[in-house]
């Protein structure tokens, strides 16, 4: 994945170094600078042009999710996301009205936000490597619930089998990540079905998606059963 530029918007400063360690912890960051208040945050948008940006809703000057009109109109693509003690229920809605990627709670644990993060990255990299788009593809994307067990074939989404859900699902282990063209050949299936039923599984918290890195050659996207 290419390299993701990220600001940091949060009036203490002691709390924007923590979320800069929690980036940290995924390679693909890179932090392009820190905003302690409105202003500024609205100024390092324009300066840098991130891609993402981590904001939080007071700041001395304005409500943060009042600044969501400008940066819109600032950076159309900018992806979003909020890191806040506002429980306000108008705060949360606007901020859905706007696009934000998601809205987290302080306290925030290094689990809680690098789950999210993963989430987030999921969807980036479902975008980045999109060859053919189908429902299953679009319910992967957006995120579908976990369906309970005893769901029926009819139930599933277009593109998406229960015989050939029920083969991938054998085959994945908790503790033992696979990649797509190794649950392919289990399951005699090519790399893009399979990869498009282990993606839908990742909708639904079946099972989970890491980018593990080898000594040599490009990373690779394992999945796990949950």
């Amino acid at each position: 994945m290419k390299t993701i530029k990220a600001v940091i918007a949060e009036d203490d400063f002691r709390v924007a170094l923590v979320h800069e360690k929690f980036l940290a912890e995924f390679p693909c960051f890179e932090v392009v600078g820190k905003a302690l208040n409105a202003k500024e945050t609205l100024a390092l948008v324009e300066e840098k042009s991130p891609d993402f940006l981590l904001l939080d809703v007071y700041f001395p000057d304005r409500i943060g999710v009042d600044l969501l009109p400008d940066l819109r109109a600032l950076s159309p693509h900018l992806d979003i996301m909020m890191i806040t003690a506002a429980v306000e229920k108008d705060f949360i809605e606007k901020a859905l009205h706007y696009g934000v990627e998601h809205y987290l709670i302080k306290p925030v644990s290094l689990k809680q936000f690098k789950e999210t993060v993963e989430k987030y990255l999921d969807k980036k990299r479902l975008l980045e490597t999109a060859g053919t788009v189908d429902q299953a593809w679009v319910d992967s994307l957006f995120g579908s619930p976990r369906r309970e067990a005893g769901t029926q074939e009819t139930e599933l989404p277009k593109g998406i089998d229960a015989i050939t859900l029920s083969k991938v699902k054998a085959v994945l282990i908790p503790d033992q990540g696979q990649s797509a063209e190794q649950v392919a050949e289990k399951i005699g299936a090519s790399r893009t079905t399979a990869r498009r039923y282990l993606e839908y599984l990742v909708s639904i918290r079946t099972c989970r998606a890491e980018v593990e890195y080898g000594i040599v050659g490009r990373p690779e996207r394992k999945y796990y059963l949950v």
